[in-house]
């Protein structure tokens, strides 16, 4: 497996998607801000491995690999490969969630708050949108 950096994970449920707010800590990247579901690697583990780990600790939901739909290589600033997958969820069940000890809140939001947001990571926008302009788009 290629190294990368951690990965991130965009559920989509129609025109929502799950979004977690950031702490406050001032030690942490994006403090405050809305995130996805995800974030660094451990081990040698796959990116697949990687954000489906992450989801269970930060939502407690257990998707597999075949619950992942879309996947786009990108790069941080630093130049360090992230990847960047979408779960598209019609079904989503919020009463699933297990919200875990990392984060403020998370929130089943509109994408279009989602896109427009300020306090949203924009490099996350960005990437949802690629995600609905190319992809979606062509799907339906």
């Amino acid at each position: 497996m290629t190294d990368f950096h951690g990965a991130k994970l965009a559920i989509l449920s129609d025109e929502r998607i799950v979004t977690i707010l950031r702490d406050t800590s001032p030690h942490i990247a994006w403090p405050g801000r809305w995130d996805l579901p995800g974030g660094g690697r451990e081990g040698r583990e796959t990116p697949e491995d990687c954000v489906l780990r992450e989801l269970d600790e930060e939502l407690g939901l257990k998707l597999s690999v075949t619950d992942l739909h879309w996947r786009m290589e990108s790069f941080t600033p630093q130049g360090q490969r992230i990847w960047f997958f979408v779960s598209e969820m019609p079904d989503f069940d919020p009463e699933a969630v297990r919200f875990g000890d990392e984060g403020q809140e998370w929130r089943l939001a509109r994408l279009s708050w989602f896109l427009s947001e300020p306090l949203v990571i924009p490099r996350h926008q960005e990437r949802v949108s690629i995600y609905l302009e190319k992809i979606r788009k062509t799907l339906s």
